[in-house]
């Protein structure tokens, strides 16, 4: 089982093996999350301006951010669901900031690599409907995102 991940380091600071990692981890948690087989995601890497773009933009939050999901399962007011047999499902995007992965793991005493992990599965639960805009889905989302960094091997 995987997922079709297109990737895009627009920062152009991401070694290959970086982008292997993320691409087997985001597996792995698409596999502990009962992922169907083929479905389409993107990961976009860029600095901190860019992100802080976004997030004006789209979330009306105007600073720079660590990771930002657009999940494009979610249904708004007034849209139709279309679904076919043979079309792949399309999860979303994440966007990530290289710079604030690096900060984030300085201050946390993490590698980076342990950082842009989490970010990236962390994104992958929001594309997945997990949210953490109260105290018990912020435990359950948490909760799951070390599980699956701990049984990969990113522990803190």
């Amino acid at each position: 089982m995987s997922l079709s991940i297109d990737f895009l380091d627009e920062t152009n600071e991401l070694s290959e093996e970086m982008l292997s990692t993320l691409e087997e981890l985001l597996n792995f948690a698409a596999r502990k999350e009962e992922v169907e087989a083929g479905s389409e995601l993107s990961v976009t890497f860029v600095s901190n301006d860019r992100i802080q773009e976004i997030n004006r933009e789209y979330r009306d939050k105007d600073y720079a951010t660590d990771v930002i999901s657009f999940a494009l399962e979610e249904m708004g007011e007034g849209e139709i669901e279309v679904s076919g047999g043979d079309m792949p499902r399309v999860l979303g995007d994440i966007i990530i900031s290289i710079k604030k992965a690096e900060e984030q793991a300085a201050e946390y005493g993490h590698s980076f690599e342990r950082e842009m992990g989490f970010l990236a599965v962390h994104g992958l639960l929001h594309l997945l409907g997990y949210d953490h805009e109260n105290e018990e889905d912020e435990k359950i989302m948490f909760g799951r995102q070390k599980d699956i960094l701990d049984e990969y091997g990113l522990q803190r």
